[in-house]
């Protein structure tokens, strides 16, 4: 199942903006990139990230 984004605005204040695209430029990412595994990261930590499904065995590890 392919994960579909969702589009928001955010307004955010120029400094935390200007800290935000120095550190994705760090980081060799857009700041889109950034922020999205910024809140990643926040909600992985917060234990509030839905679990994962595994995904069925693979059919040739059934063989071998």
């Amino acid at each position: 199942m392919a994960k579909t984004a969702k589009n928001f605005i955010l307004r955010i204040d120029a400094d935390t903006m200007a800290a935000i695209e120095k550190w994705a430029s760090d980081e060799f990412r857009s700041t889109n990139g950034q922020l999205q595994w910024i809140i990643t990261e926040a909600l992985r930590r917060a234990k509030r990230l839905p679990r994962q499904r595994s995904a069925p065995p693979d059919v040739t590890d059934a063989i071998s």
